[in-house]
């Protein structure tokens, strides 16, 4: 491909994420190309292409949003979002004296973006920003999925969670370690703040009923936070 060429499908691709960016509920293809000018076959390549690096995420009613990875970078230059979580996530570790942890999706895995410790607990879980795992292994992905529409064939611990508010797992992803994490019901207006869990993991003595109230009662603070941003 020659250098003008690769520029310019930089360049567009830019532009899409700029475009897609400003909008506060995401934009269908069409809209996309009407706004960067071009055919909609050029529109549906470059959402394609920035789609499959998780750039961009396709809504169930087919509109285009900022992905994973796009929350991702933000997050690594301390965007808005750890802002808004950190105290939230910090509370609910003391609350509950077991790490707590924020987590998104990444394609199909699961990634943590923001975890904190009780400030005087004696031992801690190890669970460190960027651990990654499967979506459909440990509360924090299942909670993810389960924030998400049903869908056919999904697993039975998606839609048990989805009933619930939360997802519990025990010995998934550590020996001996229980997860709990419900999905944040972030408002749809915040649509690359969608795909986050928001959770707990301890071993031994975790009141389990403490922490369910808990995560669920952060669930709704950051939601909230982020309504009032």
């Amino acid at each position: 491909m020659a250098a003008g060429s690769t520029l310019q499908t930089l360049e567009r691709g830019i532009a899409v994420l700029q475009a897609v960016a400003a909008s506060e509920t995401g934009l269908r293809i069409v809209e996309i190309a009407e706004r960067l000018g071009v055919h909609r076959a050029i529109a549906y390549r470059l959402v394609n292409t920035l789609a499959d690096q998780h750039m961009l995420r396709r809504l169930p009613e087919g509109k285009i949003v900022l992905g994973s990875a796009s929350l991702l970078l933000g997050l690594n230059a301390e965007g808005a979002l750890r802002t808004l979580a950190r105290p939230i996530v910090q509370a609910l570790a003391d609350r509950t004296q077991a790490t707590a942890f924020l987590s998104t999706a990444a394609g199909e895995e699961g990634v943590a973006v923001l975890t904190s410790t009780p400030k005087d607990a004696f031992l801690n879980i190890n669970y460190r920003v960027g651990s990654r795992h499967p979506l459909t292994r440990g509360a924090a992905g299942i909670a993810i999925l389960a924030g998400r529409e049903a869908t056919k064939g999904e697993p039975e611990s998606v839609t048990k969670a989805r009933e619930l508010g939360y997802s519990l797992t025990e010995g998934q992803l550590q020996k001996g370690a229980t997860g709990i994490a419900s999905p944040v019901p972030m408002p749809r207006e915040f649509a690359v703040w969608q795909d986050l869990s928001i959770g707990v993991v301890g071993v031994g003595g975790l009141d389990h009923d403490l922490a369910i109230k808990e995560v669920l009662v952060a669930a709704q603070d950051l939601a909230w936070a982020a309504a009032r941003a």
